[in-house]
């Protein structure tokens, strides 16, 4: 038997995956320095990979207890292997652990195999990378068989020295193409190395805070002074988003949710994260193996760290296709963040090349002109309000309920929901007030085409303006505008307490300050903002608010946290990347798929985006609307009147064109 050999193979292959992991480290390093808890973080990792990243996991029930029963038995039968085969500890307690540890492995190397047995074309397997990942199976089997049977004699179960010659060799052979793969291909750059990378990224985590249940979604402000703005080569990016990189397994889960990709816009989020591991480790395209970005099928590139990734791996389209809407990071088992390398990679672009395709640049000129992104005279800000007699903050000084606009308030469109939300909030005897012209645009959009410096101009001239006066919280029926001010202009100083009116409105409504009647007849659906949903958690108060008109309320195949973007976050109506369909009708094409007559929105872009699908459609309205019809007038049983509700927006409210702005 070659059992004297085992321990001498165990050393060998743990100094080469030794060496092999100072070399990914190394490789690490090449990024931005970037502080973390180390002590602290690798005590976190245990709790991290066994609750939440198995969360994640848990969605697919297939491979959630394929990874149990492959990564489980793996990691439990390679201690016991050195215990039992390294050190000679041959007692019961530990060879028969040993046995069902490999085992266990071994089902799930079969179940793995018949994942990946089925042609490439074929769904949802076509979303895996092939080439080395095909061996996996194999390279568990070995691993787990060799060393089942090489066990078996000191179990008693087959006499010692049992097996000799060719059976002998057999097993030392799959002994080592097991161990080959499993410890040395794991920091070597094999298909298990997203187990070493992943363990340390999950305990190096660039946002900790998702973590435990949180939710961490703002982007991170830059340093306006650095010497370099955004991210050009991929050396830039921070060290842990370099190892983040790295522990992409390459299962297409990101592939499967993007818009972008659905769309054949030349966006693959998870192929964009194998360009930056193809750039980091300076390798040639060739070695990737999954679905390319749509329209790039045929690149064939070379990666280097010291060279633009723009120029060197990625077309400045992919950057540009993005929504931004989290649907890919919400997906990744090893919750990877896309988004922020999108957008770090945006910034350098946008602030450094003044690379912004489309209308991007004529937008983030408006902004620095007149603070909103339609160039439109900041005088005109309030004029959706003229008859509304809603109080001034500068007048008041102080209120309960800062009622924060947005952009719509420039949109003829979307001032329909202002008004409506503006009525129900007076009909619940709200105390609330609006800043009017001493509102800015948010800076959300400017932030997202990578314009960062007129994002923080835009959020420090808010935070000053919120910063003299009173009041307890913010509402907007603006996702973007909640996210930004709830989110991520803490980092600014700016730190409030903000909710979405569809939550406001389902507290008045259970406080009994709003009433409504449930005579909807219609089949509708609710589109989940992705700025509303996937970035601040609100997926209940707008379904409750809908539950109470009545409506036969059906669920699309793709809501909640998957749902599907309406393609109008990132700027990209602005940037306008061409692709084969656009994401906005693909969005209606699910809500045909449950014969919605009605689809519900809580966001202005999606409003937008979702009411320029061709008809026929579903006919789209803002909740804040829908209420509004059916809202109970106090001290009577009677809904608003139709006239009413369906009021014209003033004659003051016509925008002003943009030379008029230069006068302001």
């Amino acid at each position: 038997m070659f059992e004297p050999v085992i321990p001498y193979l165990l050393l060998l292959v743990f100094a080469l995956g030794l060496a092999g992991a100072v070399r990914r480290v190394l490789l690490w390093r090449q990024g931005q320095p970037s502080p973390v808890s180390f002590w602290q973080g690798l005590a976190a990792m245990p709790r991290r990979y066994l609750v939440d990243l198995h969360h994640v996991v848990a969605r697919d029930k297939y491979m959630s207890n394929t990874h149990v029963a492959t990564g489980g038995g793996f990691v439990l039968a390679l201690v016991l292997v050195v215990l039992v085969h390294g050190f000679g500890l041959k007692t019961a307690w530990l060879t028969w652990p040993l046995l069902a540890a490999s085992l266990l492995m071994m089902t799930g190397a079969i179940f793995v195999w018949l994942r990946r047995r089925k042609p490439a074309a074929e769904l949802p397997n076509s979303r895996l990378s092939r080439g080395p990942w095909q061996r996996l199976p194999k390279s568990l089997m070995a691993f787990s068989v060799g060393f089942f049977l090489a066990t078996l004699p000191a179990t008693g179960i087959l006499p010692e020295g049992f097996g000799s010659g060719l059976l002998a060799l057999l097993l030392l052979a799959a002994c080592i193409w097991g161990l080959g793969e499993m410890v040395f291909g794991m920091t070597w750059g094999g298909p298990m190395k997203h187990a070493f990378a992943g363990a340390l990224h999950l305990a190096f985590h660039r946002r900790p805070a998702r973590f435990g249940g949180g939710r961490d979604t703002g982007l991170k402000a830059l340093d306006l002074n650095a010497d370099k703005l955004g991210v050009e080569k991929v050396t830039d990016f921070k060290w842990n988003q370099l190892l983040s990189f790295d522990a992409c397994v390459q299962c297409g889960r990101c592939e499967s949710k993007c818009p972008a990709f659905a769309a054949g816009q030349p966006l693959n989020p998870k192929k964009l994260i194998q360009d930056m591991v193809i750039s980091m480790a300076a390798q040639e395209e060739v070695i990737y193996h999954g679905s390319a970005h749509p329209g790039q099928e045929s690149a064939a590139r070379t990666g280097c760290p010291d060279k633009p990734i723009v120029e060197s791996m990625l077309d400045s389209q992919t950057l540009w296709s993005c929504t931004t809407c989290r649907a890919c990071v919400e997906e990744c088992p090893m919750m990877i963040e896309h988004v922020d390398a999108v957008v770090d990679m945006r910034r350098y672009l946008t602030m450094e090349r003044g690379d912004t395709p489309g209308k991007g640049q004529e937008v983030l000129e408006n902004l620095i002109a007149t603070d909103n992104p339609g160039g439109l005279s900041p005088a005109s800000r309030s004029h959706w309000a003229a008859d509304l007699s809603i109080p001034l903050l500068k007048q008041t000084r102080e209120t309960d309920i800062l009622f924060w606009v947005g952009d719509g308030a420039f949109d003829m469109r979307n001032q329909r929901t202002l008004r409506a939300l503006v009525k129900l909030l007076k009909a619940a005897n709200v105390n609330f007030a609006f800043l009017g012209d001493e509102e800015l645009d948010s800076g959300d959009l400017a932030r997202r085409l990578g314009d960062e410096a007129t994002f923080q101009r835009l959020a420090k001239a808010n935070i000053r303006t919120l910063g003299k006066y009173q009041f307890n919280r913010i509402v907007t029926a603006d996702p973007h505008a909640l996210q930004c001010l709830g989110t991520e202009y803490a980092e600014l100083g700016g730190d409030y307490r903000v909710v979405h009116h569809t939550e406001l409105l389902a507290e008045l409504h259970q406080q009994g300050l709003l009433q409504f009647t449930a005579n909807g007849n219609a089949r509708m659906t609710y589109h989940d903002p992705c700025y509303l949903g996937r970035y601040n958690g609100v997926y209940d108060a707008p379904r409750y608010l809908i539950d109470q008109l009545g409506y036969e309320r059906t669920e699309m195949e793709r809501s909640g946290f998957r749902s599907r973007c309406c393609g109008g976050g990132g700027g990209a109506p602005i940037t306008d990347i061409p692709g084969e369909r656009r994401i906005a009708d693909m969005r209606m094409d699910d809500a045909r798929a449950v014969n919605a007559e009605l689809m519900a929105v809580a966001c202005p872009q999606c409003t937008q985006m979702l009411e320029g699908v061709v008809e026929p459609r579903p006919e789209v309205k803002e909740i804040a609307e829908l209420l509004l019809e059916a809202l109970i007038v106090p001290g009577s049983k009677q809904t608003v009147p139709q006239q009413i509700v369906q009021q014209k927006v003033p004659q003051a409210v016509q925008q002003q064109p943009k030379e008029e702005a230069a006068h302001v």
